[in-house]
């Protein structure tokens, strides 16, 4: 048996390419996540503006993922989250057993 953790997933898309844009990149996520995790609650946070400005952009869509996987599936996550053109920021924690 695996050995298992649960993670948070933070990401900022760009608002650039517009709303249908937004949730094709939030989908494609989802579903990687689901095929390769345990997908627990996803909280689409919704447009917000930033703290500054990121490649001249004022504002970004936020959605948060929660879900629980093996220990290798996060490096391959945010490997894919820093190569997609349409992610602005994303962070990765592993949440502490209580």
């Amino acid at each position: 048996m695996a050995v298992t953790a649960n993670y948070e997933c933070v990401m900022v898309v760009t608002l650039k390419k517009g709303e249908e844009a937004v949730q094709s990149v939030v989908e494609r996520f989802k579903t990687l996540i689901e095929q390769n995790a345990t997908l627990k609650n996803v909280d689409e946070w919704g447009k917000r503006k930033l703290a500054y400005l990121i490649n001249k952009e004022s504002e970004g869509y936020y959605v948060l993922f929660d879900f629980e996987s093996e220990a290798l599936f996060p490096a391959e996550l945010d490997r894919k989250l820093r190569i997609n053109e349409d992610v602005m920021r994303s962070m990765i924690i592993k949440k502490e057993v209580e």
